[in-house]
């Protein structure tokens, strides 16, 4: 395990290790909380669902769940994937699909954080202890995560807050996802940056590409961002019901509540 791959073996899970899974050709990871005795909390979208809306429409979009309601249910948990989204647990064979397992860093080093390419792999902020992480996990496995959103409210998003008990507040275009940050900064990388005008080599726009795409991940980590705030997972819970602009501001007011008391 190292900087080109986290891959790792069953028998080195611990419990409150967030974990994931690429998927389709490694286009996207599935990531979630593993528990005890080769069971994992994960959060997903039904099968045969759009984003945001849950209609049942548009069976190409991506899921982290098998495609084929005719598929029985899994011997070992009994879990029918397909069936059903939200917070689920199920055992490491479903979570996986298929395919490897492996470990998300936390508290890594800036160079580490650097040389890792791809987004949702790892980040500069410390994690919580294991019991605090399964609390959390567990707790929303009773109660839900909210909607699934592909670039907001995401399977990623969901382990990172169990981990970390953090949440963004403010109203932007991505959540605390390493892959949707990845993306966004591929984006800026290659059309939002004047610097692109100061040569026309192939080498010098891969540099310059490379340093835009960089420093975008960097200010967008969980560890650097000002607008991420810790709520606890019973406050996140009490308002679960409530629109994203309350929500926003409730945890604006815990963000203001306690920079009074560093203060």
């Amino acid at each position: 395990m190292g900087v080109l791959s986290d891959k790792i073996s069953r028998e080195q899970l611990k419990p409150g290790d967030h974990i994931y899974s690429w998927r389709t050709a490694h286009i996207y990871a599935h990531h979630g909380i593993y528990t005890v005795e080769g069971m994992v909390i994960h959060f997903t979208r039904a099968s045969f669902q759009e984003i945001d809306t849950g209609t049942e429409s548009d069976h190409n979009l991506l899921t982290s769940a098998p495609s084929d309601p005719l598929d029985p249910p899994c011997p070992r948990c009994g879990y029918h994937l397909s069936l059903r989204g939200g917070v689920i647990y199920t055992c490491l064979d479903c979570f996986l699909h298929g395919g490897d397992l492996y470990l998300f860093r936390y508290d890594v080093s800036l160079a580490f954080f650097i040389a890792k390419f791809r987004g949702g792999t790892c980040t500069l902020a410390a994690a919580d202890p294991p019991e605090v992480v399964i609390h959390r996990a567990t707790f929303l496995l009773q109660h839900g995560f909210g909607v699934y959103q592909i670039f907001k409210n995401n399977c990623e998003d969901f382990a990172i807050y169990c981990k970390t008990g953090l949440l963004v507040f403010a109203n932007t275009s991505v959540g605390l996802s390493g892959q949707a940050v990845a993306l966004f900064a591929i984006v800026s990388a290659i059309i939002s940056s004047p610097l692109r005008f100061l040569t026309t080599g192939f080498t010098g726009l891969a540099v310059i590409g490379w340093a835009m795409f960089s420093v975008s991940r960097l200010v967008s980590d969980l560890a650097i961002r000002r607008d991420v705030i810790k709520v606890s997972v019973e406050r996140l819970v009490a308002y679960s019901g409530l629109d994203e602009q309350i929500i926003t501001n409730i945890t604006k007011e815990d963000f203001i509540t306690e920079t009074a008391l560093e203060d």
